[in-house]
């Protein structure tokens, strides 16, 4: 079973906003080029959630981890992805989607944030 993740964000208008998002994608790529590692926007950016699928696919997954780059669980989380991965698991039926909690909600993301505000706040 090949293993692809999709690093799910919310999108901006402004295209620097994805830099930090593009920077970990290309971290954990380089980490592990076995892994496929796609990138992709609920809005304003491209490639979108099905896009991302469709080139997972392309390069042979057939387990597909979704990773939502977002702080906590809202509504986006709550109700639209849900739908979005019963959409992408009719399309692709050979393949396993996986939908993780909220990267912000991660202990390592939270001791990591906490230490930021620390080191830039001087405390």
């Amino acid at each position: 079973m090949t293993t692809a993740v999709i690093l799910f964000a919310h999108g901006a208008r402004d295209p620097e906003w994805a830099r930090p998002l593009r920077q970990v994608q290309a971290v954990l790529s380089e980490a592990q080029p076995a892994t496929h590692y796609a990138l992709c926007f609920l809005e304003f950016m491209s490639p979108d959630l099905q896009q991302a699928a469709a080139e997972c696919i392309a390069a042979g997954a057939t387990r597909i981890v979704v990773v939502p780059l977002f702080i906590a669980q809202g509504g986006h989380l709550k109700r639209e992805l849900p739908e979005m991965l019963a959409q992408l698991r009719s399309t692709w039926p050979q393949a396993e989607f996986t939908l993780t909690g909220p990267v912000g909600e991660h202990a390592l993301v939270i001791q990591a944030m906490a230490g930021a505000v620390r080191e830039m706040a001087g405390t």
